[in-house]
């Protein structure tokens, strides 16, 4: 399995980006899918996951409100819209992926397969 994220940037404080995640095929396997962002001197984090074609998502509290997940199963790429960017979410973003879905999708020690990261600047 292979993730490729795209859309990182620099934006001033109250932008938006768009971060988009293209995964090689995982046919029709139910999977959880998940943003993680790790800014520098600090561990990563989880911010937002979903169980694709399960309706079910969650937010790390920081970002509830201003930044929503999504996909489009017939591209194979999920989504992070992320509004009113604030100074701290500066960090980079990793795109990940686990077909173990059972602890749900908020188990962030489940997740196996990883993106590259893009880079995303608030200033």
């Amino acid at each position: 399995v292979q993730l490729v994220e795209s859309g990182g940037g620099s934006v001033q404080a109250g932008g938006s980006l768009r971060l988009s995640c293209t995964a090689s095929t995982f046919g029709d396997t139910t999977r959880s899918m998940a943003w993680f962002r790790q800014a520098p001197g600090k561990e990563r984090e989880g911010v937002a996951a979903t169980l694709t074609g399960g309706g079910i998502t969650y937010y790390t509290d920081s970002v509830k409100g201003r930044f929503t997940i999504s996909e489009d199963n017939s591209k194979n790429t999920l989504y992070l819209q992320m509004n009113e960017l604030k100074d701290e979410d500066t960090a980079m973003y990793y795109c990940a992926a686990t077909m173990n879905v059972s602890p749900g999708c908020a188990n962030w020690g489940t997740y196996d397969h990883w993106g590259q990261g893009t880079q995303v600047t608030v200033s």
